[in-house]
């Protein structure tokens, strides 16, 4: 099976490094012109855009900002055209005592859902307004194995805003189908990223390999695979589904 994405172009959202960086990657391999969203690490970015084979642009916007978000998809249109897919991959995780101060706990919570979950509906929505004009589109959502599983006490706001994304996804494959649009879930386990790091310093490996049933952590090369699939339109009849990526260490 050839993926051919000529033709095809696909936003991801925290494409600097990462899960987005190699989900970048592969789109751009398979043919897909992609917009790369980054926030702060330009230097990155640039890195990835110069490595990639195909023509790309460099799209930043601050997430945690509502304000910028809003409005910003249909900015992307206005100066790259129609874009056919969506790949909403930024996310954070912020760790946080269970025994915080409750103010300094809520500001953990809020500024996480802000980024991994109203920002990401933000941009879907605005994504399907376009898609719906022209009867069709693509979105891929990476939602978490935290979603399904539960997380540690100290990323609790982590787990609850990728559990959101699960239904706001399966909400709009649902009722947007129709229109000719499609939604997808993945929902990696432990992977091994900047992000994964700082949890592996504060745990330490041994914890995240205890946990699988391979040998080796999930690489954010592991996943790309599947969300260049879901967005070449050869799984449209997925739509709605989760795919667990996680070294089998969720089933359900």
């Amino acid at each position: 099976m050839n993926i051919d994405l000529s033709n095809h172009r696909i936003l991801v959202t925290g494409a600097s490094r990462g899960i987005g960086a190699a989900i970048a990657s592969q789109l751009s391999k398979s043919g897909a012109e992609v917009l790369l969203h980054f926030n702060k690490n330009v230097t990155e970015a640039k890195k990835l855009q110069d490595s990639l084979p195909n023509p790309s642009h460099l799209v930043p916007c601050d997430l945690s900002d509502l304000e910028s978000v809003k409005g910003w998809i249909p900015e992307l249109i206005r100066n790259y055209g129609k874009i056919d897919a969506v790949v909403n991959n930024a996310g954070i995780a912020i760790g946080i005592p269970d025994n915080a101060p409750t103010a300094e706990w809520m500001d953990v919570w809020h500024k996480t859902m802000d980024v991994n979950i109203h920002a990401l509906a933000i941009i879907s929505r605005e994504f399907i307004e376009h898609a719906r004009q022209n009867k069709n589109g693509r979105i891929v959502n990476i939602s978490s194995r935290a979603a399904f599983r539960g997380d540690t006490p100290d990323y609790l706001a982590y787990a609850a805003s990728k559990a959101a994304i699960v239904s706001y996804t399966r909400s709009i494959a649902r009722y947007y189908g129709k229109e000719g649009i499609k939604a997808f879930l993945i929902a990696p386990g432990f992977t091994r990223t900047d992000m994964a790091n700082e949890i592996l310093s504060q745990y330490g490996e041994e914890f995240a390999l205890n946990d699988i049933a391979l040998n080796q952590l999930t690489e954010p090369k592991d996943i790309a695979p599947m969300v260049t699939l879901l967005c070449s339109g050869l799984a449209d009849h997925a739509t709605g589904c989760t795919i667990d990526i996680n070294a089998g260490s969720y089933v359900h």
